[in-house]
């Protein structure tokens, strides 16, 4: 039997991976797809862990072979992308998979698999706050920022594509929507 699939996307600073988190510590039967990226591992990261560890080149053969359900290049030889294998590999087992992935990467990927997967968009309450979020973390420089914010703005016009918005202004309610949809979607 094949696991179901899904998706978080949100803008930067939402909260999707605080929920995605929480999700995976709340006894679904479910696992957490590790993408790939062709950057360097940062600190204490491992490979098949935190991510796979791609060289640039290794990374644009896959992309030929279409070895991707989805991937960015985020800025040159930058990218990042789900491998269909990661996908196969946890499905296979009858897991259900978990994503954090960018808006355009989540529609893809529900795109692909239809009725088998739920595409959740996490929305800041406003781009007042999700600006506030982001100086809070102290993170990114004001260039940067601007930076997301601006790209906030333009991903959250793909939010009714979605199968369900979770505007998260208070993280208990947000974490209980989630919660609950996934029992429904699992049928649990």
């Amino acid at each position: 039997m094949s696991g179901k699939l899904i998706i978080f996307s949100a803008p930067s600073g939402a909260g999707k991976s605080t929920l995605v988190q929480y999700l995976l510590s709340c006894g679904f039967d479910m696992e957490f797809s590790v993408s790939a990226t062709s950057r360097a591992p940062r600190g204490t990261e491992k490979h098949g862990v935190d991510y796979y560890y791609l060289t640039p080149e290794e990374f644009r053969q896959k992309i030929d072979n279409q070895e991707f359900l989805e991937y960015e290049e985020v800025y040159q030889n930058c990218y990042y992308g789900t491998l269909r294998s990661e996908v196969e590999r946890i499905t296979s087992q009858g897991k259900n998979i978990v994503f954090d992935v960018d808006v355009v990467g989540g529609l893809n990927i529900k795109k692909e698999f239809g009725n088998r997967a739920l595409a959740l968009f996490i929305a800041p309450p406003s781009v007042a706050e999700l600006k506030n979020r982001l100086q809070n973390r102290g993170t990114d420089s004001a260039e940067m920022i601007e930076k997301r914010i601006g790209k906030a703005e333009f991903e959250m016009t793909f939010a009714p594509k979605f199968d369900l918005v979770i505007v998260n202004d208070d993280l208990s309610k947000a974490k209980a929507e989630a919660e609950r949809s996934i029992r429904e979607f699992l049928k649990l």
